[in-house]
């Protein structure tokens, strides 16, 4: 195999969710330019999902989905409409949709914990729960069908700010990465886990417009994320180059979370 084989995904379909903007945009585009032979996309906002369509739309067949991943029953219909899609195989899930909360300890209020979980690690389970024997169609024992978790550095290291439940939530996407690896490798699919640093995305944008300086002198490299370092992350846990790799947290950081 030629290593330009070894790392494309070309002709391989993929489902990103929260991929209408931030790193799911990110990624998403990154799959298109790379070849792929569709990528859907899906978050709550149906605006959103139209837009990033329309931009995507210079670079390959891009189809949105709208669905609320806080809930099992969206998970389960997600899964049924890309299942039914794409004749029931499907090669890629990128499980992206995330929600945080920052509030001091003693403000920190129940709902608003009930709200980051449920994205965060309840609709990482059960998507990826109802896809599986959809991925495990498309997977063979030398190129397995890909499921990757975007984490977050917050689930290494210890976070500057109030963010409880994301910290929480993105811990346990990283622990529960590790299990469902153990479980889904004998269905010939690989679990894998990005865990990022920041990068522009709405959900960032307030901590890069306070803190941007502090932020990028904290990396050795004196500067946040850019599309590309997601994207290639993201391509090259999807290519043949990784179908015994399993199981993994790859940090993308720039070294802020790895050289502390």
């Amino acid at each position: 195999m030629s290593a330009t084989d070894l790392f494309s995904i070309k002709g391989k379909t993929a489902l990103v969710t929260g991929g209408s903007r931030g790193i799911g945009a990110m990624i998403a585009r990154g799959y298109l330019e790379a070849g792929a032979a569709r990528v859907y996309i899906s978050s709550r906002k149906v605006d959103e999902l139209d837009a990033a369509v329309a931009a995507f739309a210079d670079v390959g067949e891009c189809i949105a989905i709208p669905a609320d991943l806080s809930r099992a029953d969206e998970c389960e219909r997600l899964a049924a409409e890309v299942t039914e899609r794409e004749g029931g195989r499907l090669d890629i899930l990128v499980n992206n949709a995330g929600a945080n909360w920052g509030a001091p300890l003693a403000d920190f209020d129940e709902a608003a914990w009930d709200r980051v979980l449920n994205v965060n690690v309840k609709g990482v389970f059960q998507l990826t729960r109802h896809l599986a024997p959809t991925l495990s169609a498309a997977g063979t024992q030398r190129d397995p069908s890909r499921v990757i978790n975007i984490g977050s550095i917050d689930g290494i290291r210890v976070p500057e700010m109030d963010t409880y439940s994301y910290s929480a939530s993105k811990a346990a996407v990283h622990h529960m990465t590790r299990v469902l690896a153990k479980r889904l490798g004998r269905d010939n699919i690989t679990v894998n886990a990005i865990a990022p640093g920041p990068f522009e995305s709405k959900m960032m944008a307030a901590t890069l417009d306070a803190f941007r300086p502090m932020i990028e002198q904290a990396s050795p490299f004196g500067r946040i994320g850019e599309p590309d370092d997601i994207a290639g992350a993201a391509i090259y846990l999807a290519s043949r180059a990784t179908s015994w790799v399993t199981g993994v947290i790859l940090p993308i950081d720039g070294g802020m979370a790895t050289t502390v």
